[in-house]
């Protein structure tokens, strides 16, 4: 059985404890698969992602021919453009003066988006931000914070490029750590596999649910504690007495018990003696 299924089909049996109560071992089992069951449900939406970009790929295939044609369809216009106007003037000069009124197109476009783009800059709302970390300073260390410390520092190009190198080595380890992480879990599970998984496990997951509404019951833990607490304080009698108020009563009942038999004896006597002297 595979670690999906043991996790999958828990026993019921498993989850009762000595004293019957599976509140706290439901509660355990529904901890342990939830992170599990939100594991799996991310891993299918990669594993969902995946195809779909599959697909954008043919898709962007189709629109890079269409661009390459469009690209096309612009050169061909402009050399019917620069033929045109050779009809009335030299063919170079027409050619220059389509290429200059391009250029100025592509220059006040350029400079549009330039202007707008450095509108935008930082795209991080920075007040807000700013506002934000130093509430989270205050947050963590009180007055003793520094808002000194959420401004940027300058940087030399040295430290800059020591910056960028240890940026490197920790996305190169972080990479490395997760292809090992994968490599120990083993291969990844298909998408078929993870709705099957998923769907057992959400199955698992009601039962649990249902079984915690129903000991979540007030008065059936209420009962259930008294008897535990009333079983506890039994047992703590029992050790520190020791036994010694069963062995009092029977060392009573023997003790006393010759003496019953004698009085009930003289009693007999006392009865026929005085129907002898009545007759």
């Amino acid at each position: 059985m595979t670690d999906a299924q043991t996790d999958v089909h828990v026993a019921s049996e498993g989850n009762r404890t000595a004293d019957g109560s599976t509140l706290v071992e439901a509660l355990k089992t529904t901890a342990r698969l939830v992170p599990r069951q939100l594991n799996d449900e991310v891993e299918l939406a990669k594993l969902e992602l995946g195809d779909k970009k599959s697909r954008l790929g043919g898709i962007a295939v189709f629109a890079g021919t269409a661009l390459v044609f469009l690209v096309l369809l612009v050169i061909a216009l402009t050399v019917a453009g620069i033929a045109g106007l050779a009809t009335v003037m030299p063919l170079w000069l027409s050619a220059l003066l389509v290429s200059a009124g391009l250029l100025v197109v592509i220059g006040i476009c350029a400079l549009v988006a330039y202007k707008k783009s450095k509108a935008l800059l930082p795209i991080i709302p920075e007040h807000a931000w700013r506002g934000i970390r130093h509430d989270l300073g205050i947050a963590r260390h009180g007055r003793d914070f520094d808002p000194g410390t959420l401004d940027a520092p300058v940087l030399t190009r040295a430290e800059k490029k020591a910056r960028d190198a240890q940026a490197a080595e920790d996305k190169a380890r972080a990479a490395a750590e997760r292809v090992a992480k994968e490599a120990e879990h083993g291969p990844q599970a298909s998408t078929s596999e993870l709705i099957k998984r998923t769907e057992a496990r959400r199955a698992h997951l009601l039962d649990l649910r249902e079984e915690l509404v129903e000991e979540a019951d007030v008065k059936k833990q209420a009962g259930y504690f008294l008897d535990t607490a009333k079983n506890k304080a039994m047992d703590k009698v029992n050790r520190f007495t020791g036994g010694t108020a069963s062995q009092a009563t029977a060392l009573v009942k023997e003790r006393w018990k010759p003496l019953a038999v004698l009085a009930g004896s003289g009693t007999l006597c006392i009865v026929l003696l005085r129907k002898l002297i009545k007759k």
